[in-house]
């Protein structure tokens, strides 16, 4: 098992976000922790092409953008201002939700940033956290401990 708090959980975070395209994959060696990005022209170090049977190393699944589309919805459904949670609640209607929500909040309501980037970020740790039980590199009593020590945040 992992030390978890050696762990890069941001790198895990921005590997489970990201919805690119299928041309990468980023990696975890469940030995050390350590996180990889492999190209299909580059492979691993960015010379080698490599084929990703031959590695021993796990790789770290992108989550569904609904899964980060409800971060969204919970944090507009718990702000206090109800102003900015109805003109919040309308820009994640539909396609191009995140860009609308993004743009609203720096436009709009640049004071509730520090609280958006808070709250998503302890909601991303988790699921980083969940990710690695899931695939047995921490174990449950671990994940289990972090998860209850990082509830969501008290919204303004």
């Amino acid at each position: 098992m992992l030390d978890l708090g050696k762990l890069d959980l941001e790198g895990i975070t921005t590997a489970l976000e990201d919805q690119t395209d299928y041309e990468h994959r980023w990696l975890i060696n469940p030995q050390t922790g350590e996180i990889a990005f492999w190209t299909t022209d580059g492979g691993i170090d960015g010379h080698m092409s490599v084929d990703l049977d031959h590695l021993d190393l796990v790789g770290i699944d992108p989550l569904p953008s609904y899964v980060w589309y409800q971060d969204m919805a919970d944090f507009v459904e718990r702000i206090s201002d109800a102003a900015a949670g109805r003109r919040l609640a309308r820009a994640i209607q539909g396609k191009g939700a995140f860009r609308r929500f993004k743009n609203e909040l720096h436009e709009e309501y640049p004071h509730l940033l520090p609280a958006w980037r808070a709250f998503r970020s302890v909601r991303a740790q988790r699921r980083a956290v969940e990710w690695l039980v899931d695939n047995a590199l921490v174990d449950d009593e671990t994940g289990e401990r972090f998860i209850a020590e990082h509830p969501d945040l008290d919204l303004p």
